[in-house]
């Protein structure tokens, strides 16, 4: 499906699907993250063939008016596996961790814990937007995986105490949105006039990375990697050729870009919120 603000706003046909995995495999990436809400990334996937790397998933919200929580549970997961070709997930999330704090939400968690005692589902967890969702989560239920935001704008998961905290209780960390959905790599004449009201935020990006004589792609990346507590770093491809670039830009040394490069404003680092602001 497109994604991204600076996506080409079509989905990559199968071929250059398929010749992304090979890459990425061949490479010695060995994790793939996809959801049921992500169009034709699970049958796509399984076209292709996944069945020797790690596979996290998602679930959907819970439908409005479901009885059987468990039932339906049961039958997303057999549905991603058909779709997948694979006999058992990595990692299986919840694309909205709200779910959890529902009236169902402790029937939920018990349906979760019981794929992973059956062996289908190695870890269980959640998705988040903010690292306030953890708080109540964690204090109520076992997680074995949290995917949250994290980028050079975007630092609310280490300042919060939160990166700290995951790492500790041994809860595997993996963060998306490296690129900002690709704002943070945008030459300031393609950015959208919508992002103007942080022109001096820009300014400092922009007037870092030609100090330090780093592009935006090596500065992305080697921030994110620099955090030994995060132990996967989430990146989206269109066709081969961006993963190779990715892939060349994450083999320089750490990057630590200055505390004044972040920005706590949910309009600007929230992408939920792009289209209201």
């Amino acid at each position: 499906m497109p994604y991204g603000i600076a996506g080409t706003g079509a989905a990559p046909e199968a071929p250059a699907a398929a010749a992304v995995v090979r890459r990425a495999r061949a490479a010695g990436m060995d994790m793939l993250d996809t959801a049921i809400a992500y169009g034709a990334s699970e049958s796509v996937l399984g076209g292709i063939g996944v069945d020797s790397w790690r596979v996290v998933t998602k679930l959907p919200a819970v439908p409005a008016g479901c009885d059987e929580v468990e039932h339906w549970v049961e039958e997303s997961v057999r549905g991603s596996l058909e779709r997948l070709r694979i006999p058992r997930l990595h990692g299986l999330l919840l694309h909205r961790s709200a779910d959890l704090f529902h009236e169902q939400g402790a029937r939920l968690h018990a349906a979760l814990l019981a794929l992973k005692a059956r062996g289908i589902v190695r870890k269980i967890g959640v998705s988040i937007y903010e690292p306030r969702e953890l708080s109540e989560a964690l204090s109520r239920f076992d997680l074995d995986l949290v995917q949250a935001p994290f980028n050079v704008f975007d630092r609310r998961l280490k300042t919060s105490g939160w990166l700290a905290r995951l790492h500790g209780r041994g809860v595997e960390v993996h963060a998306r949105s490296a690129f900002l959905q690709g704002l943070l790599l945008m030459p300031a004449e393609r950015r959208p006039p919508r992002f103007a009201r942080w022109s001096s935020l820009w300014v400092a990006w922009h007037a870092w990375l030609q100090e330090r004589g780093v592009d935006s792609l090596r500065a992305c990346l080697g921030f994110a990697l620099a955090h030994e507590e995060i132990d996967r770093v989430i990146v989206g491809v269109d066709h081969v050729q961006q993963l190779t670039e990715i892939l060349d830009a994450s083999r320089g040394p750490p990057v630590v870009p200055p505390e004044n490069l972040s920005s706590e404003d949910l309009d600007l680092i929230n992408p939920t919120r792009w289209k209201a602001s």
